[in-house]
């Protein structure tokens, strides 16, 4: 029999490649037949050096650690290719040796727990910012009420499997480079239970459970976003014969509203006001979702300035399904020009016009709407500023 590979190099199963290399070439210059004339030299010269070219490369040394010898035979180490297997073939063949001698013993499949559950939920953006608590209906599989889960009519029971002989698997020899052995799969007229129904329940026919209608009260929390996934777990489809059930994923949708827009936490509102109240200043009230607040812009309020209304945003919501704190609203204004005036309106406006002048200065110098716009994404301007 082959020695083990570590011992033949001296080192741990734990051993780092490093380790392996430099135990190798220290017996290397130890049992090289130049050096060493012993008459045992060369077996041993050669069997570390076999050690050394398996332990040495992750995917034989990997082979060899679960199979021994016979996982890398034909990979190059210790000699020629068995019987036309590969490394893989081995593998595989002792998959099938190992399931027949307790390695990886097929067993009874046990009840199946139960299915999970999809359901879509669309909310208004309001409801979706400040949460809510909805009733839902869905359909989900239940206990059956007549044979209580035992899927078999009132006075009679499951019978043994005569294919498996209750045992809930099948063995059958299978020929393998060892020889013959023992496959071992799941029954397949009894699933794996061990029993067969013979006399099936007919309010579930036989399967033990029935699909009903299920009546449920939801609540989703303040902050939630589209696509987000809500669990509730155990409220999806029952196991089978009292295993656990499966969970309810509630699916949020939430549709656009005609105002307001989500950023992050952040609730966005484009605001128009005229020349005067820009020119003016002024006070209005604006919408947030708690509601209309008063809003003041100083005098000389150009297009793109933005007010942040503190405390008015989404709440934040937390991996836990409570909120911590609100984000804010953003107030984007845009000065809107007049396309048609009144003949007076027309009067005013030129008499504007002739205390103002009309030499327009350049802006080559200065700092466009399009340059603070820029500072306020990159969170380096002044386009922000206001009351909360």
């Amino acid at each position: 029999m082959a020695r083990d590979y570590y011992e033949a190099l001296g080192v741990a199963r734990n051993a780092s490649r490093e380790d392996i290399k430099s135990a190798f070439r220290k017996l290397a210059r130890q049992y090289h037949p130049d050096v060493n004339k012993e008459p045992d030299a060369v077996d041993k010269f050669k069997e570390i050096n076999e050690a050394h070219e398996v332990l040495a490369d992750d995917q034989k040394r990997a082979r060899y650690d679960r199979f021994g010898h016979a996982g890398v035979q034909g990979a190059g180490a210790g000699g020629p290719n068995m019987g036309g297997f590969s490394a893989d073939d081995f593998a595989e063949v002792f998959d099938q040796v190992f399931s027949a001698f307790g390695g990886r013993q097929a067993t009874r499949r046990g009840p199946r727990a139960g299915g999970e559950i999809r359901f879509d939920i669309t909310l208004d953006f309001i409801e979706a910012a400040m949460g809510i608590d909805r009733e839902i209906e869905y359909q989900r599989l239940q206990t059956c009420e007549v044979c209580n889960g035992s899927r078999s009519e009132a006075g009679s029971s499951p019978t043994t499997c005569p294919d498996c002989n209750g045992r809930g698997e099948i063995r059958r020899p299978v020929a393998s480079f060892v020889g013959t052995v023992m496959q071992v799969t799941s029954c397949p007229r009894c699933g794996g239970r061990g029993s067969i129904v013979t006399n099936p329940c007919k309010g579930c026919e036989g399967s033990g459970r029935k699909r009903k209608k299920t009546t449920m009260s939801v609540h989703v929390p303040a902050g939630v976003y589209d696509g987000l996934r809500i669990q509730h777990r155990g409220q999806g489809d029952v196991g089978e014969m009292g295993a656990p059930a499966g969970d309810l994923y509630i699916l949020i949708h939430v549709r656009e509203h005609e105002l307001f827009k989500r950023r992050e936490n952040d609730v966005i509102v484009d605001w128009s006001v005229n020349v005067a109240q820009a020119t003016l200043g002024d006070k209005f009230m604006v919408p947030t979702i708690d509601g209309d607040v008063e809003l003041s812009i100083p005098a000389g309020t150009q297009t793109g300035k933005v007010f942040r209304l503190r405390g008015k945003g989404v709440p934040r919501l937390r991996s836990d399904g409570t909120s911590s704190g609100r984000g804010d609203q953003l107030v984007y204004i845009n000065v809107s020009v007049p396309m048609k005036l009144s003949a007076r309106q027309r009067e005013l406006f030129e008499e504007l016009a002739q205390t103002l002048g009309v030499d327009v200065q350049s802006q080559q110098s200065g700092r466009g709407f399009f340059d603070r716009m820029m500072d306020f994404i990159n969170g380096s301007g002044d386009g922000e500023n206001g009351r909360g």
